[in-house]
């Protein structure tokens, strides 16, 4: 905020170092001022599940805040580069169709949202859930705000395990903002200028139309070159195996646009978003299609392109009614589709035969979400309604099996309609209460009713104890509902009387902040202990043993018990986040009495240390996570020939980044130079996993591509 009187740039990149990670009192170097202001006291402001936007330390709900500051020290350029040291939360890159699964507290994507300005973003398997955390490119972002444990109240269905909501830019104190960048990087040790590595282009404007009016759009590139490791490429003629890639390479361009007004109380803002991403699959099999009469070849393969598009509109008007009450209103529009197009590939002469194209899935979504809070005007008490409504279509699954471009695609809709209220009790000076309830309306399940209940205390002596305790529903997906793969060999279905998985989580979270050396040396401690149970989780189960038949079912119980440890240190330039957990996670298989419930127990650890060198403008930062040994009980079949449930497990390993990122010319121009994966992490080790129907068990867990190593240089310039 100050950035603009301070005669130091680097002060001021300090300054926003400290302010922008912890909301503390005092900073042990106080930035020089131009025209000598006094020092104010900076709060970091959160949204996410708060009733009034208000400062980290005075949240019921607990709030963790990934900072501008902290995705441009790592170069993330979208959400996976950023939240793959995040402790909890795990990232597994998927090599066959580029997507990355991410879990938290051991439950996939489809349990908690990812929100960008408080609405749920479209995917491939609805709103909000099972996003592939590719695909958010971060460019316009202020910041990232992490809640953990169920947010059913305040976001419905499938906030289970918790929410990251994205929060993007919307105004700026210059006339112009103008920043552009290039990003070059290795895939392990392969890079080439076009084929190999990956290449990233980024360029954003924003303007100040009017003192009121402002406006901003971005354009990016993110262009993957694929993994080869020992394939060969597209143009590989021999039948060897060794054609395309290990990854698959993919083509990302991404273009957004905000328009925002604001006078006085009264806020509104429109933004835009499209992707377009292409990912393509050259096929290892290759025809060599000999004629014996010329004695000649003409090599083929069948290759495929997969295209994915995503639309996103949102509006949003925030203000006053009657003076006091406080609205937030947000309309959005959003579309995705998939289209896949199949053809023979002639490799000699790079033509394409027998071209087969169409679209094999479409999601479509009108979402609406209203908050009126301040509807009782008093000093210790606070009370909010509101309202969402979803309504979603969608064509296709994204797990079938077998598809079929240009093959007609039956639709089905999926409605909510949801009401909820909260408020917030100062009961005390140092004791505040957060109750919350939502009801839930659908056209395919019957009522859900939602409850939660947060309180602070304030302990003293910078001691505060908060407790959560939140239930969340997960409504069944697409593939659950309506999957229908029945052939000779085949016979899965989809479930349409599944109902929804009944979640409830509960976190105690103690904290403690101190100072020392005359505030030179400032700490942050936080313990937290947290307890999740799943009841009726959905499972393909068979069904018919002969013929073989399966079909999705209320069946499964799911329990996750731990403690976690965060801490946080800033000492003069240098400022770190260590933190450790214990999870351990129990599974129930209802339909089978031999299944095991034991709880099993797995180690975290991550860090996210920074070094700045004021008068070289220099920050060194390194990016650590380690996941221990990861035991799972898996369905096997013993020598008998019976199922049984079996332990295995998944080996531990470590990832490491580093970056050094250092800025010239006042801020001008910034380098960040970096690697990733520093420790060539590729894959690891497993016992834990189930053979498929035609497939064995896997041995071995895809992680990443090896160390790799990147250049970013950016251009800043503000008028």
């Amino acid at each position: 905020i100050f950035a603009s009187k301070l005669k130091n740039p680097m002060s001021s990149f300090r300054y926003f170092i400290v302010l922008l990670s912890f909301p503390f009192s005092a900073f042990s170097q106080v930035p020089k001022l131009q025209d000598s202001l006094d020092m104010e006291t900076l709060k970091e402001v959160v949204v996410t599940g708060q009733i009034n936007p208000q400062a980290v330390e005075k949240s019921v709900v607990e709030v963790k805040v990934i900072s501008r500051n902290d995705i441009e020290r790592q170069a993330g350029n979208n959400l996976a580069d950023v939240l793959n040291t995040t402790l909890n939360l795990n990232i597994t890159p998927n090599t066959s169709t580029g997507k990355s699964g991410v879990s938290l507290f051991g439950l996939d994507n489809q349990y908690f949202k990812v929100l960008i300005d408080n609405i749920p973003i479209i995917n491939e398997e609805g709103l909000g859930n099972n996003t592939d955390l590719t695909l958010i490119n971060l460019d316009d972002i202020e910041r990232i705000e992490i809640v953990e444990g169920a947010m059913g109240v305040q976001y419905g269905a499938n906030a289970v395990s918790g929410i990251i909501n994205i929060i993007t830019k919307k105004s700026s104190r210059k006339n112009w903002d103008i920043s552009a960048y290039i990003q070059e990087e290795t895939v392990g040790n392969e890079y080439e200028w076009f084929d190999k590595g990956r290449h990233i282009q980024s360029l954003k404007i924003g303007h100040n139309f009017t003192e009121n009016l402002y406006a901003n759009a971005t354009y990016t590139r993110n262009d993957f070159g694929g993994f080869w490791q020992d394939r060969l490429g597209k143009n590989h003629a021999v039948n060897d195996s060794l054609r395309g890639h290990e990854w698959l390479p993919k083509l990302q361009q991404n273009t957004k646009a905000l328009v925002a007004f604001e006078k006085e109380n009264f806020k509104v803002f429109y933004r835009f978003d499209y992707l377009d991403e292409t990912i393509e699959n050259y096929n290892d099999i290759v025809d060599e299609n000999y004629n014996s009469a010329t004695q000649t070849t003409n090599p083929s393969a069948n290759d495929e392109i997969f295209t994915n598009k995503r639309f996103y509109h949102h509006l949003n008007s925030t203000g006053n009614l009657f003076s006091t009450i406080a609205y937030n209103v947000s309309v959005s529009y959003q579309e995705q589709t998939k289209e896949l197009e199949r053809y023979t590939y002639r490799i000699r002469t790079g033509e394409k035969e027998n071209v087969e194209k169409g679209e094999y899935q479409s999601r479509k979504a009108f979402f609406s979400r209203g908050t009126f809070s301040n509807l009782f005007q008093t000093e210790n008490f606070n009370a909010q309604l509101g309202y969402e409504t979803t309504l979603e279509n969608g064509q296709g699954s994204s797990a079938a099996i077998v598809i079929n471009p240009g093959e007609e695609l039956i639709a089905q809709d999926l409605n909510n309609y949801d009401f909820f209220a909260a408020s917030e009790w100062q009961l005390s000076e140092r004791f505040s209460l957060r109750p919350g309830v939502r009801v839930s309306f659908s056209n395919l399940f019957g009522p859900q009713y939602i409850g939660s209940l947060s309180a602070k205390q304030n302990l003293g002596n910078d001691w505060e104890l908060r407790g959560v305790l939140g239930s969340a529903n997960r409504t069944p997906n697409y593939d659950e509902l309506y999957t229908y793969f029945v052939d000779v060999n085949h016979n899965l279905q989809g479930n349409p009387n599944l109902a929804p998985e009944k979640g409830l989580t509960a976190f105690l979270h103690l904290k403690k902040s101190e100072q020392f050396l005359e505030g030179t040396l400032r700490l942050k401690h936080k313990l937290s202990f947290n307890y999740l149970t799943l009841n009726d989780r959905i499972e393909l189960i068979v069904v018919n043993t002969s013929p073989l038949e399966f079909q999705y079912n209320n069946i499964d119980r799911f329990k996750n018990m731990g403690a976690f440890l965060e801490n946080e240190v800033y000492y003069k330039n240098f400022k770190g986040k260590i933190g450790a957990s214990v999870q351990g996670i129990s599974k129930v298989l209802d339909s089978n009495t031999q299944s095991n419930d034991d709880f099993l127990f797995n180690l975290q650890l991550n860090a996210n240390l920074a070094y700045t060198l004021p008068k070289h403008q220099t920050t060194f930062s390194l990016f650590f996570e380690h996941i221990g040994q990861q035991p799972q009980f898996v369905e096997k079949t013993n020598a008998e020939g019976n199922q049984e449930f079996v332990r295995g497990e998944t080996d531990a390993y470590s990832m490491l980044d580093a970056t050094v990122n250092k800025s010239f010319f006042d801020n001008k121009f910034i380098t960040t130079l970096g690697t990733r994966n520093l420790l060539d992490v590729t894959s690891v080790n497993t016992s834990a996993f189930s053979g498929g129907t035609h497939n064995g068990a896997p041995l071995q867990v895809p992680l990443g591509y090896g160390r790799s190593y990147f250049l970013k240089l950016v251009y800043n310039l503000s008028i």
